[in-house]
């Protein structure tokens, strides 16, 4: 168990290494071998390391007792992979369908893969879809810290003079802040700078659609 604690960061990293590692060789062996059902051996191997970076999370804090930065990135590539990724993977298997098959002369992409490469090109398109998420990731965002600083104070007047008195954000403690645990305080600090940053990027789209494009 010790090996556990002690490599962790090597066992997380050299597990997102051979995650990446088996989305390729799903592309590889289902696009340019031919061979569909290996290739599925691939994405159960994916999971089964998914798994596997959850349970060391859990053995971690489990052991310390402590909410540190290994675990709140293991959060982060967990959720990472059971939302977003999911898109992201979709893109994938479209980007490889379109090497691998320009590679070996073959058609791969279907009539709706076309229709999508060519919509993502539309600067209209890209800014609206972003506008959506970052509509929902608003309100998701508000919702979920709402719950975060309601338990972390007493009543609605105290929770209120938080959004008043912003001073609790350079004190840097969760002593200080509307959350009820240091474990809250990092969640919702971190979560709120990744808010900032997703939100900023996504309406850049709208405020600036003629320098951006999405690919396929």
């Amino acid at each position: 168990m010790s090996f556990l604690l002690d490599y962790q960061w090597a066992i997380f990293i050299g597990a997102e290494i051979l995650s990446l590692a088996c989305l390729l060789l799903f592309g590889v062996y289902r696009y340019f071998l031919e061979k569909r059902k290996q290739s599925l051996l691939f994405i159960f191997a994916f999971l089964g390391l998914l798994v596997i970076e959850s349970v060391l999370g859990l053995i971690v804090f489990l052991h310390t007792g402590e909410f540190s930065t290994f675990l709140l990135v293991i959060i982060i590539f967990v959720l990472y992979a059971c939302t977003f990724g999911i898109v992201d993977f979709i893109r994938l298997d479209r980007w490889m369908r379109q090497k691998i098959g320009r590679f070996r002369k073959v058609e791969l992409l279907t009539d709706k893969d076309y229709d999508i490469i060519e919509r993502n090109k539309d600067p209209r398109y890209i800014a609206k879809k972003y506008r959506i998420s970052a509509t929902i990731h608003l309100f998701v965002f508000v919702i979920g810290q709402a719950i975060l600083w309601s338990i972390g104070t007493d009543n609605f007047q105290e929770l209120s003079s938080y959004l008043t008195d912003l001073s609790w954000v350079e004190a840097g403690t969760a002593e200080q802040s509307p959350y009820g645990s240091d474990t809250m305080y990092y969640i919702g600090m971190i979560w709120s700078l990744v808010f900032v940053v997703d939100f900023l990027y996504s309406m850049s789209y709208t405020l600036f659609p003629s320098h951006q494009k999405e690919k396929g």
